[in-house]
């Protein structure tokens, strides 16, 4: 008999579970756990190239996208945008949240973006150490840690910190990131070919995975047959797979000392 009760009792949970999920309806697992940070380089170096005003068009779109989950994007739980670098090394910046972008459109948040990183304004530090420190920092203190995150920066990715006239990545400092989940990616995006390979491989670490995209290819989100004018924004499947396939392409750790 208790055994009986205990198939019966399997078959109602497993009944649950399927017409919970044909229904749409809602269970704990469904929820949003992805942590996202968003970071804007706004060294004079990167303003002044071509790709600044194209990257926040594109993160425009990009945060859209994610925060209404088109296209099968995952939805943050959490979301921060701020800039990298500042005056001087180690300065700490302002950490934007979820908050100022939902319920707003791509042309909305679009101008939050200008209003926050202005062209005119431009910091001569680029310090990722600084900003990586302080998205360990934020996730400790929200209670975010042991969920998946994804820090997204727009940047030509090359630091200033050099070692005998070369530029040193290897200064770059992965750590603070290191043990918040077992799913942390570094999103490098609008590099050149060169840098975004010595951030692959000059990058010290462990769990921390790197995935980073060029400029060009970048650039060509805005290509009538990838970002389609003649169609909305919440029907354009092609851009959203466009999307996963060269953005939140899934990327594998691989150990670097």
């Amino acid at each position: 008999m208790k055994y009986l009760r205990r198939i019966t009792s399997s078959l109602i949970i497993v009944l649950f579970l399927v017409y919970s999920q044909g229904c749409g309806l809602h269970v704990e697992n469904s929820k949003p756990r992805l942590s996202m940070f968003i970071g804007v380089d706004i060294s004079g170096s990167y303003k002044s190239t071509r790709y600044f005003n194209d990257s926040l068009d594109f993160l425009s779109y990009y945060i859209y996208s994610h925060l209404n989950g088109l296209g099968g994007l995952e939805i943050p739980n959490v979301l921060y945008v701020s800039s990298i670098g500042g005056a001087k090394a180690n300065e700490p910046k302002t950490f934007y949240p979820i908050q100022s972008f939902e319920k707003k459109s791509v042309a909305e948040i679009r101008q939050k973006l200008a209003e926050i990183f202005p062209r005119q304004v431009s910091n001569p530090f680029t310090d990722y150490n600084a900003f990586f420190e302080q998205v360990a920092q934020t996730v400790k203190n929200k209670n975010l840690v042991l969920r998946p995150i994804s820090v997204v920066m727009v940047t030509d990715g090359i630091p200033d910190v050099k070692k005998e006239g070369t530029t040193d990545f290897r200064s770059i400092h992965v750590a603070p990131l290191e043990k918040l989940a077992r799913n942390v990616t570094i999103r490098l995006l609008y590099t050149s070919a060169v840098t975004g390979r010595d951030w692959q491989t000059k990058v010290s670490r462990r769990r921390v995975k790197i995935w980073t995209q060029d400029a060009e290819v970048l650039r060509s989100w805005k290509d009538p047959h990838i970002l389609m004018p003649e169609k909305e924004i919440d029907d354009q499947d092609y851009f959203f797979a466009w999307l996963k396939d060269n953005v939140d392409f899934g990327v594998r750790a691989r150990r670097i000392d």
